[in-house]
């Protein structure tokens, strides 16, 4: 291996690959240091919520630069903050009275794991502490999130370092064991959750955490009403927090300001947001609870939880600013429109397609998931780099996607589809047209190799 460069950018930590320089963005539309034009297809990794360059989020950063980036939460309370906090719980409903501002997702996930610690214990339950996660999933890089993160890489890396916490199957629709159809897998899967606490022993199990619709680990993946109103009844009958991670489906991407809104019968006690939140503005995060959770850990001493840039002026100026973009400009209902519209096209991509086996999502959290085969739904072998191929080829015709392998591919591959929520029609349409170019490009290798 040659040695590497000093001074290397981020990406150097990951391989050698050279990637474009970004220059600037507007909207949509992203161009490189060559003058080359994207298409940002899954908003980066599903964060550019309002698209790129909102000269009004552009400006409430510059007005509050002008008055002051920074101020310890342990000396000043700022204006900033409570703007931002007042206006998340109010978009997110009457089930959530506080939001508590952090710097990030793996960080929103540490703090709710923290609060949700907290409250037990104030309540006389220190005795819980066991949380249950899905097989596979994904919350996160730091290492209370891989601790609940269902991904058997991860935890053969990590597992030495921290605690491992049990995991129950995730309602997965595309690829249920045989046997099974997706409704009575999400049958089995509610009751593994309800087996599970049992077995580890209720009065030890703190909370359950679950993505309300999938992010990179299940490919956007949506599970039955019927699973989602029986864990919220079996977390209720055991005493066990229900958590929703929204950090990539939160702040309006599946057409509601919570994808928690789908399922009214299952309302959570702890909300992440993260990523669609600043929009990629700013480095920003959410927990949101009720009072009912709050005050006991207030009145037993404050939650002891906080980094240095917890509820940051600047970042909540910048938040605030985004999310009043996101309802000015109806984004949310866009969210819910232009997603009907992509699925409805990509459905009859797929069925076009020797290589897509599946389109499944809400609102602009889609995937496409790839196959060698539509009717055994076999995947293409490793040596194939599907997903990875695909986004090359995208970006080389000028479509940014993203993708990610959980547990090296073991509950298959897909493409995240989730474009900034203020798309309009005629970008959608140039969309799908440069997916289908993509899937065209990569099913003309597959067939020269003779893999289909």
């Amino acid at each position: 291996m040659a040695e590497m460069e000093r001074g290397a950018p981020v990406q150097a930590f990951y391989g050698p690959a050279k990637l474009p320089v970004i220059e600037r963005a507007r909207g949509v539309y992203m161009w490189d240091s060559a003058g080359k034009r994207y298409l940002d297809g899954s908003s980066g990794p599903i964060v550019a919520n309002i698209g790129h360059g909102n000269p009004k989020v552009l400006a409430a950063m510059a007005e509050q630069a002008q008055k002051v980036c920074f101020a310890s939460r342990a000396v000043f309370e700022n204006a900033p903050n409570r703007a931002l906090a007042q206006r998340i719980v109010g978009l997110a409903g009457p089930a959530f009275d506080q939001a508590f501002i952090v710097s990030g997702g793996s960080e929103a996930t540490e703090a709710a794991l923290k609060l949700a610690r907290q409250y037990a214990v104030a309540k006389g339950e220190a005795s819980r502490f066991k949380l249950l996660s899905l097989m596979p999933s994904y919350h996160g890089g730091t290492l209370g999130a891989v601790a609940i993160t269902g991904d058997s890489d991860s935890a053969a890396m990590f597992a030495p370092i921290t605690r491992m916490m049990p995991k129950i199957p995730a309602p997965l629709s595309y690829r249920p064991p045989e046997n099974h159809s997706a409704e009575s897998y999400a049958r089995h899967c509610a009751q593994s959750l309800e087996d599970t606490i049992r077995a580890e022993g209720p009065e030890s199990v703190l909370a359950f955490i679950l993505e309300p619709v999938g992010g990179l680990a299940t490919g956007a993946n949506v599970p039955p009403a019927t699973y989602m109103r029986t864990i919220r009844e079996i977390c209720t009958r055991h005493g066990v927090l229900l958590i929703f991670d929204e950090v990539m489906s939160g702040a309006g991407r599946t057409g509601a300001f919570l994808a928690a809104e789908h399922w009214p019968d299952a309302t959570p006690d702890i909300v992440t947001l993260a990523k669609g939140l600043a929009a990629g503005y700013t480095p920003l995060g959410a927990v949101l609870a009720p009072n009912q959770i709050v005050e006991p850990v207030v009145a037993s001493g404050g939650f002891m939880h906080g980094h240095t840039y917890a509820a940051n002026p600047l970042s909540c100026a910048i938040g605030d600013a985004v999310l009043g973009e996101l309802v000015a400009q109806n984004m949310v209902e866009n969210a819910a429109e232009m997603g009907r519209y992509l699925a409805e096209n990509l459905r009859e991509i797929a069925a076009n397609s020797t290589i897509i086996g599946d389109i499944r999502g809400k609102g602009l959290l889609m995937a496409a998931e790839i196959v060698a085969d539509k009717a055994s739904r076999a995947m293409l072998p490793p040596a194939a780099r599907a997903v990875y191929r695909l986004l090359e080829l995208g970006t080389e015709l000028g479509l940014m996607l993203y993708a990610r392998k959980t547990s090296g591919g073991a509950y298959g591959e897909w493409l995240m589809i989730a474009p900034p929520l203020n798309i309009t029609r005629a970008e959608a349409d140039e969309l799908l047209a440069l997916f289908v170019a993509t899937i065209a490009a990569y099913e003309r290798e597959l067939r020269s190799a003779g893999l289909i």
